[in-house]
């Protein structure tokens, strides 16, 4: 199970979270941009260390002291896809693989390929291929190593609609198969409605409701929650 007390100073307010979470289990932290939500993430996936607080996963302590990032268990999907642009498609899916993980992964990697429709583009370089294409190949990269705790940070920032529903219900079977930890940011409620059943709602850097989606629209806890959850 996640356990996790994020305390993080900004500029203008203090980001103060707690979260505890059983593995398995799919959340969507919910508020308007700006809010603290990207900051519990990094956070957790290791890419800034918190001010305060501790973070446990499986038994295992990210902070304190800061766990080095590699050794962290996590798959970290943002905006940006970060992919090697002189490397093929292919050598940025198997990137962080061990020979010996590529020779066993070898059917899950073809389902990753398969699936997300990067047969096309598997030998061309990443510098060549679509902001789309892009997006697929670096979730494909993440799912490569099977990561326990998979965060997502709007990476479907960009994309079409019916893209988007096509790589979320990917993920959903994805991660109902290998049963990882999911939680996810988005500014829009009907995309993370439809991958986490549960939300948590974030407000100058604390949580102001948590509950099912139902919950938070039958009695929103702020106004501000209420305009959110109304707009189109």
């Amino acid at each position: 199970m996640l356990e996790a007390h994020i305390v993080k100073n900004r500029r203008t307010f203090k980001v103060d979270v707690r979260l505890s979470l059983v593995e398995g289990s799919k959340v969507a932290l919910f508020g308007a941009s700006g809010e603290g939500k990207s900051t519990v993430l990094s956070c957790i996936a290791g890419i800034e260390p918190p001010d305060g607080g501790e973070i446990s996963f499986r038994g295992r302590k990210f902070f304190p002291p800061p766990m080095p990032l590699h050794e962290r268990s996590v798959g970290y999907l943002t905006q940006q896809d970060l992919l090697f642009p002189h490397l093929s498609v292919e050598q940025n899916v198997r990137f962080g693989l061990s020979r010996e993980q590529q020779q066993f992964e070898r059917d899950w990697i073809d389902e990753l390929r398969q699936r997300l429709n990067l047969g096309p583009v598997w030998r061309a370089r990443a510098r060549q291929i679509s902001g789309g294409q892009a997006r697929r190949v670096a979730m494909a990269r993440m799912l490569a190593r099977r990561p326990p705790l998979v965060l997502l940070d709007e990476p479907f920032t960009g994309l079409d609609y019916p893209t988007i529903i096509e790589l979320v219900d990917n993920l959903l079977t994805w991660q109902a198969a290998l049963g990882f930890t999911l939680i996810a940011v988005d500014h829009r409620h009907e995309i993370l409605k439809r991958l986490c059943p549960r939300a948590i709602a974030i407000e100058r850097g604390i949580v102001v409701q948590d509950g099912t989606w139902e919950e938070l629209a039958a009695a929103p806890a702020t106004p501000g929650l209420a305009r959110l959850l109304t707009a189109r």
